[in-house]
């Protein structure tokens, strides 16, 4: 994080000797001891109301354990989504949020999720009504955040689904919407940075979405240079080892580009790891952790892994939607043992539906599931069970 964070002074002590190992060895390997940071409690907002309704429906049915499963998931620390509020609204939360955590000397986590043209107007379809409407959607949220402490992510997707990826986002009209975007969360790092205890985590999609060498050069367009770092796996249900190595890697190129490098140079993803770490030894070297970008991960749905569709079965699969047989990921906390790695966050809200997954058939059932997914954002209770059953680690003993 940024050096208003004292822990940092002090992993960095040992990065050295692991990074030497090369990045993202410590999702695989002891290496080198960390000293143990001091965890930041993380806040617990109210939950969603479906999530209560279910835990009395279940009780009422003398399924206690599941009861109690589901109010644990929902008593677990998570983020407060803002989007779509009018300014005032959204500067009224965000002064809620902020303030009640404080109070309870917490951490809010605050997704801003409002840019314009988000998720491409598909099953989140939304948004500000242009870039001047974002920039005072913005300023708002500043207002309300004010001096106290705040972890925002900025905008879910908004580099990893660029307007010009847009079906309709091919042309020159595409080619401008593109060129607004990254001037929004550009503005949007800037203001939000400004506030004396607020870092600002951008969007890299997931780890097996775009490439190092495709992500970093949007990162660096879109104004990492002034934010804390960026975040991995949002709303995904990609591997912590998958997330951390992609990270690392994202990280090292971005330190590697910003010393004049050209990130088509940077190992991505898919090299070899034994490759990838000898080239970062050549490139980059051993870095104070201060001098390189740092990240979150979401492991809110994460406990197993993606899914993969069976082969054949859908003309559309959208494996990141609603998929079957997902489970909570490791818990939510700031003692990640990597220097770099600043939080394991729940980011997404488990039980709440990525929306109606019909993957490329005419619905209106989701034919995985057979069954209708409530919209995005609603309560879904299959879901919310099978995410508190297959708990990776286990959320109920």
């Amino acid at each position: 994080m940024s050096p208003r964070h004292p822990a940092l002074a002090l992993a960095a002590l040992a990065f050295a000797a692991v990074l030497a190992q090369g990045p993202g060895v410590l999702a695989q390997s002891p290496g080198a001891p960390v000293p143990a940071a001091a965890e930041t409690p993380l806040y617990t907002p109210a939950a969603n109301p479906g999530a209560a309704a279910q835990a009395r429906q279940l009780s009422a049915a003398g399924r206690s354990r599941e009861a109690a499963a589901i109010t644990a998931m929902a008593g677990t620390p998570h983020a407060v989504w803002l989007g779509d509020q009018t300014p005032a609204r959204a500067e009224s939360e965000a002064r809620a949020t902020t303030l009640d955590a404080f109070r309870r000397g917490a951490l809010p986590v605050l997704v801003l999720y409002n840019v314009p043209g988000r998720d491409c107007s598909q099953y989140s379809a939304g948004g500000a009504s242009g870039s001047a409407a974002y920039r005072s959607w913005i300023d708002a949220v500043a207002r309300g955040i004010d001096d106290h402490r705040a972890l925002v992510v900025l905008e879910p997707d908004s580099l990893a689904l660029l307007p010009r990826e847009c079906a309709s986002g091919a042309d020159a009209l595409g080619r401008t919407r593109t060129a607004a975007r990254y001037s929004e969360i550009d503005y949007a790092v800037r203001a939000l940075e400004a506030k004396p205890a607020t870092d600002v985590y951008l969007d890299t999609g997931h780890a097996t979405w775009h490439t190092v060498n495709d992500i970093v050069p949007r990162l660096r367009q879109a104004g990492i240079a002034r934010a804390t770092g960026f975040a991995v796996n949002i709303s995904n249900y990609n591997t912590d080892d998958a997330n951390g190595w992609f990270a690392h890697l994202v990280s090292a190129c971005l330190l590697y580009t910003e010393r004049g490098g050209d990130s088509a140079d940077c190992p991505d993803q898919w090299r070899p790891r034994n490759e990838a770490r000898a080239w970062l030894t050549a490139h980059v070297g051993t870095p104070d952790p201060a001098v390189m970008k740092h990240f979150i991960t979401d492991t809110s749905r994460n406990g197993r892994g993606p899914w993969k569709a069976p082969a054949g079965r859908y003309a559309d699969p959208q494996e990141w939607c609603n998929p079957p047989g997902r489970g909570l990921g490791a818990r939510p906390s700031t003692a990640t043992g990597d220097p770099l790695h600043d939080a394991r966050l729940w980011i997404k809200t488990p039980g709440e539906s990525d929306g109606a997954c019909l993957r490329g058939t005419p619905g209106p059932r989701d034919p995985e599931r057979g069954t209708v997914d409530p919209g995005a954002g609603g309560w879904f209770a299959d879901q919310a069970l099978e995410l508190v059953r297959l708990a990776n680690p286990a959320l109920v003993r």
